[in-house]
Order: C-alpha cells, then sequence, then structure tokens
C-alpha cells in the first residue's frame, strides 16, 4: 500500500474535507493548502513544493483540476490518482458566468450570502440541517472571501485536461458522488472511459462533498485503491 498521500482540497474547502478519511487511512497525509493562489499551475506548484518525493495523489472538485496539472507538471512523482467529483472539462461560457457573479457578489460585501448559497449543490438534501452541513459552512468561512476570489479566477482560467487522459498510467480511482449535481455521474464516467484501468466508484448517500457525507465509503475505495 502507498504510504503517502497529498489531499487536493476543492473551492473554499480546508483540510476539514478529508479529516475523516486521513484518520481512516494507513497513510501518511499531507493536504495542500490551494488558497494561496490565482492559478491552477501555480496551485500545483506550490502543492508538490510540500510534498513527499512520492507520493499517492488524491483531489476533490478544484482538487482534481489541482491533480490534473500535477499529471502534467511531475507526473513521476505520483503513485496513484484519484479523482473525486470532478471533470477533466474547461468550464463552459455559462459556468464562467456563475462564477463572475459570485465574484462580484463578494465584491459587494455578499461573501456569507454566497458561500450559504453554495450548501445546497455542495450536499445532498438529507444533510442539510446537520452538522455535516455546519461544518462545510464553517471550513467556508474559515477559507474566506480573497480565497474564494483567488480559486474562482484559477478555476475559470483552467486547461482542457481531457486530452492528456490518455497518458495517465498510474492506478487511477474515479469516483463521484451519486447526487452530485454539481459534477454529475457522467464526467465521472468520461473521465475514467479516458484512463486506462480506471476504476468508476460512486458513492451512495452524497451529492459533492463524499468525503463529509460518506467518509466510510470513500476510505474503503480509497484502500482498495492504494493497495493496487
Amino acid at each position: 500500500m502507498a504510504s503517502d498521500l497529498l489531499l487536493l482540497p476543492g473551492l473554499i474547502c480546508d483540510e476539514r474535507l478529508w479529516r475523516e478519511v486521513i484518520a481512516g487511512l494507513d497513510a501518511q497525509s499531507v493536504v495542500a493548502d490551494l488558497t494561496q493562489d490565482d492559478s491552477i499551475p501555480a496551485m500545483a506548484a506550490r502543492a508538490l513544493a510540500s510534498a513527499p518525493a512520492r507520493f499517492a495523489l488524491a483531489g476533490l472538485s478544484m482538487g482534481g483540476y489541482v491533480a490534473f496539472e500535477i499529471m502534467r507538471q511531475a507526473p513521476e512523482r505520483v503513485s496513484h490518482l484519484a479523482l473525486l467529483d470532478t471533470s477533466a472539462r474547461p468550464d463552459d461560457a455559462a459556468r464562467k458566468e456563475t462564477r463572475r457573479k459570485g465574484i462580484d457578489m463578494v465584491g459587494q460585501g455578499k461573501f456569507i450570502g454566497v458561500s450559504r448559497g453554495l450548501l445546497g449543490s455542495l450536499i445532498a438534501p438529507q444533510h442539510m440541517g446537520s452538522e455535516v452541513a455546519r461544518d462545510v459552512q464553517a471550513m467556508s468561512e474559515r477559507v474566506g472571501q480573497a480565497a474564494y476570489v483567488r480559486q474562482q479566477v484559477a478555476i475559470m482560467n483552467r486547461v482542457d485536461s481531457r486530452p492528456t487522459l490518455a497518458t495517465i498510467n498510474v492506478p487511477t480511482l474515479v469516483a463521484v458522488g451519486e447526487m452530485d449535481k454539481m459534477t454529475p455521474a457522467e464526467l465521472a464516467e468520461e473521465m475514467a472511459a479516458g484512463i486506462v484501468g480506471a476504476e468508476l466508484v460512486r458513492f451512495a448517500k452524497s451529492a459533492h462533498l463524499p468525503t463529509m457525507e460518506n467518509p466510510g465509503a470513500v476510505v474503503e475505495a480509497m484502500r482498495g485503491w492504494l493497495g493496487r
């Protein structure tokens, strides 16, 4: 089993996103700081600077975009790859416009409203009003509005990773929450189809944040992946 694991959070997420997963895995885990930069390549470079010489790599949502960039910058350092609730595609025009509106609202002093508005898209309906929902909201407030803007700019300007899917040649897990509307199952299926030997897993009772909504299932899937 791989002994070193680099974990990449999503938009306005921090190490809390991976807390239960880290506790359930027998691996030396590092959660990268993706809050300081406004481009995916810069995020990847910063993550690589703090990572072990060779590691298993897992990214969720925005973390998946950074994972693809790490595979471009330093593929020789990655032993395993896990892509959770993410996409290989770039933003289309409509998604970019939605992100610009969110940035505009933050500029108007409405960051809390933006982060609360995202909640219903991040977690499954049965988790609304629960401790999971409170933790997601608290996490977004810790990351804060300046990092949110930097991350949205980075996400909007990311490249298309579909052309490089076929170059990935490490054990790969592609996974998605069954109720994820932000990066739905067809995007996971596309990635899994493009990566030779990739395993596709769907997490029940989860939307976009299965590491918090159904961590036991994520740990089980990742244990199998790390053992490949």
